[in-house]
């Protein structure tokens, strides 16, 4: 008994504490409300004016863009606002409106509780009415002072106003993006339609915007985000009984059609709204609307309007050319990562190609232009310019037979662009010439972690998500990248493998001056600069660019050093350039916005073009010319001969016979336990069979094969003579030679065309027979002392 009574004290003096500090907390509180600069409620007349951000070029004197230069702003009693358009507000903005006092305490606690936890004041929380005193009487300064002020003259003008009037004020008040103020000017400009005309899920894509009017643009780079909050909103009105479940479904379902109108006393308007965007997303809706900020963004205004031009003339030129209706082009300064230029469409206010929806923010696939992430991991792995690989038709699908070239669902043999294989070639050739089948090697040898690796190093961040599907044809542009991150990635290159993140802002203040941010360098080194420079090198080279472009391309520019890429998809659907100096890139794109394919022509003629004349119009404009570094020279004395280019020291031979793909420099060890070996060596092995005059004369046998065999020893013990092989599987030749530890070298030979020799124990060598019948096999073993020659006879089923 006792203890149940001390127990029983404990929790009154408990209870008693907490109710006193809860009315010391309350009492303090209200005291200090009281206290608070409060603007009185009595006119609206009075409320504060707004005022209006501007955006500025690099220069700080051409004006790209007044927030308020054209505000559109009809105001409408709220008998003219449709009943879908009321019901579909307060559903996602405030559910129980017409039962609540102008707050909600639970929300309030809840929004303050998650701002504490979160470091910030971001959570929202706020009623239409609250929001109302927000967009009319108060500042947009995020703090508990504005925010106990606003819940103060909510509960005030709940008093003086009927719920009708307050929601009249809103629907007349609210941003709907741009210079879109009230719900009749946003009506008009995306339906066409007085808001009493809205339909049911044109109300409820209306009420979607307000949140991040310049995010949910349904013309900007995220439709998707709106459509599924348009969705979110149409759920809200049907769980609060405003529709019905068959309203629910059909509301979804309906496609809705948006009315674009001129956006008039805008200057370079994909960047603006890529500037306005990402001070929405960091500074908030309100603040962009109504803070007065001054923003000096990077953009160079004359290269602006000199791109805008070229980006129009060919869209238009190719459009009945090459059925490739759109363009865009960015220019970053490679050195600071600022954007210069952003084009993202033909025309912004070109209805018929979706001018509006910025194309070098969206994801498209690159073609070859993301080859040379693939080749500067080779070259940072050890492989060289001068490295050789056999461009040949290749089954590179270990499920397939090698002389299966086809792809399909199991099977992957690739072609070049131009349907030509030209057998031996260089890593410089085949990156300059943008030869795929070379590209899909390097890619093996490189490994495709290490590939996608190096492209996130330098500022691609489209393919994390992805990561774990990719194959192969990565190299040949499978993944989906964007022309913005492609330039600034593209410009790690440019300078000497420092990256830059890309930036559009030079310096932010509010309506008092204060800085809130400006341009700082924030550089990173991702790549050693000798691969940067080997990059530069290879790319800029039109002597190796020349067999496939020719000598005077849009590619080349005499007197100036430019490295560029260009890049088509196989179903030709985007054609890309991307090019650089060491002081600017440029980066063009041209296709479809809905992926219609264009005509089956490669990017050199598509945007090419285009490209140039904005490149050319840059350099002609510098103050400065600015060469390449050109890379240091390596010493390859000990490396593998295909790394310094002699492919023919061992035969011909893929580079896998005689190279470790993970340490390049290094002679390989059991090659044919690569699963990729017998598939290169195969097409080689063809090859090798039908270009016997271009192997060079040390190969020939013509001076050894009359030389009896020595020693009396067997020097081919597989296949023995009178055996049979299948022409469906890979034939191991294998020898024993009569010289033991002196042999320098066993060649070989198949119906006296030489296909390969190995110069180390065992002395063997895979090739794939390709007749059927009777096959003979010549054998030379060579050594300090002189030469044996085997034969070995058999057939071939």
């Amino acid at each position: 008994m006792a203890r149940h009574r001390r127990e029983t004290s404990f929790w009154k003096l408990l209870i008693f504490s907490a109710l006193a500090l809860g009315f010391f907390v309350a009492g303090t509180t209200a005291l200090w409300a009281v206290t608070l600069n409060i603007p009185s409620i009595d006119g609206f007349e009075n409320r504060r004016v707004a005022e209006s951000t501007k955006i500025y070029d690099r220069t700080g004197k051409v004006l790209l863009y007044d927030v308020h230069g054209t505000v559109r702003r009809t105001i409408v009693p709220i008998e003219q606002v449709s009943r879908n358009a009321q019901n579909a507000t307060i559903a996602i903005e405030d559910t129980e409106f017409y039962q609540h006092r102008g707050i909600k305490p639970t929300a309030i606690m809840r929004a303050l509780l998650a701002n504490i936890t979160q470091g910030g004041l971001g959570q929202g929380g706020s009623t239409i009415t609250q929001q109302v005193i927000k967009n009319t009487l108060l500042s947009n300064e995020k703090t508990f002072t504005r925010k106990i002020k606003e819940a103060i003259l909510a509960i005030k003008l709940e008093r003086v106003m009927t719920k009708d009037k307050i929601l009249e004020l809103y629907f007349n008040e609210t941003p709907y993006g741009g210079s879109l103020y009230g719900i009749e000017e946003a009506s008009k400009y995306f339906f066409n339609k007085p808001a009493k005309d809205l339909t049911l899920p044109e109300a409820a894509y209306l009420a979607a915007l307000p949140q991040a009017p310049t995010y949910y643009s349904p013309f900007g780079n995220h439709r998707d985000k709106l459509d599924e909050r348009k969705d979110l909103v149409l759920k809200r009105m049907y769980e609060s009984g405003f529709i019905t479940a068959a309203e629910y479904e059909d509301a979804k379902r309906i496609e809705v059609t948006f009315e674009a109108r001129d956006d008039s006393g805008i200057k370079a308007p994909h960047f603006v709204f890529y500037i306005l965007e990402y001070l929405e997303e960091k500074y908030g809706v309100d603040v962009v609307n109504e803070g007065g900020l001054q923003v000096i963004t990077t953009l160079d205004y004359d290269l602006e309007q000199k791109a805008e031009d070229v980006v129009l003339r060919y869209a238009l030129t190719n459009e009945t050319t090459f059925n490739a209706k759109n363009a865009g082009l960015v220019a970053i300064d490679p050195t600071t990562g600022q954007v210069l230029a952003m084009v993202g469409s033909r025309g912004y206010f070109d209805d018929a190609i979706e001018g509006k929806f910025n194309i070098t923010l969206a994801k498209r696939q690159p073609g070859s232009s993301f080859k040379p992430f693939v080749y500067a991991a080779a070259f940072e792995k050890g492989y060289t310019p001068e490295t050789v690989v056999f461009d040949l038709k290749t089954q590179f699908s270990t499920t397939c037979a090698p002389d299966m070239f086809e792809s399909n669902e199991l099977c992957y043999s690739p072609d070049n662009y131009d349907h030509i294989f030209r057998g031996p070639i260089s890593l410089r050739d085949a990156l300059a010439q943008s030869v795929n089948i070379p590209s899909v090697k390097v890619l093996y040898l490189v490994g495709i972690k290490n590939a996608l690796s190096m492209a996130e190093r330098l500022g691609i961040t489209t393919l994390k998500e992805n990561a774990a599907h990719y194959g192969l044809p990565l190299v040949l542009g499978g993944g989906e990248v964007t022309l913005l991150e492609m330039v600034g990635a593209y410009g790690s290159f440019a300078h000497d493998g420092v990256r830059h993140p890309t930036v559009g802002i030079l310096k932010l203040t509010d309506s008092k001056g204060t800085i809130l941010e400006e341009y700082k360098d924030n550089e990173t080194k991702v790549l050693d600069p000798e691969v940067a420079r080997t990059m530069n090198s290879v790319l800029s080279d039109n002597v190796a660019r020349a067999p496939a472009f020719g000598e005077s391309s849009s590619l080349y520019f005499p007197g100036f050093s430019v490295a560029v890429k260009t890049g088509t998809t196989n179903d030709y659907r985007d054609a890309w350039v991307i090019g650089y100096t060491p002081t600017i890139t440029i980066g063009a794109w041209a296709g479809n916005n809905d992926n219609t394919p264009m005509e089956k022509k490669v990017a050199g003629f598509i945007v090419a073009p285009l490209w140039h004349e904005v490149m050319q119009f840059a350099l002609e404009r510098a103050s400065t010319h600015e060469e390449f570094i050109s890379p240091a020279p390596k010493d390859l004395s000990t490396c593998p001969p295909s790394l310094r280019g002699d492919w023919s020291a061992t035969g011909p031979h893929e580079i896998l016979y005689s190279v470790d793909k993970d340490r390049p420099c290094s002679p390989v060890v059991n090659a044919q336990d690569d699963p990729q070996f017998l598939l290169w060596e195969y097409p080689v092995a063809l090859w090798a069979g039908k270009n016997q005059d271009i192997l060079t004369p040390s190969t020939t046998p013509a001076h050894m094969v009359a030389r009896p065999l020595a020693l009396g020893a067997t020097l081919i013990t597989y296949p023995q003579s009178g055996g049979v092989v299948s022409l469906q599987s890979p034939l191991t030749i294998m020898t024993k030679s009569p010289f033991g530890a002196n042999t320098r070298k066993v060649s070989f030979y198949l119906n006296d065309v030489f296909i390969g020799a190995s110069t180390r124990d065992p002395f063997s060598i895979t090739t794939f027979p390709t007749i059927r019948g009777a096959v003979r096999i010549t054998a030379v073993a060579e050594s300090a002392d002189g030469h044996v020659v085997g034969e070995s006879s058999f057939f071939v089923e």
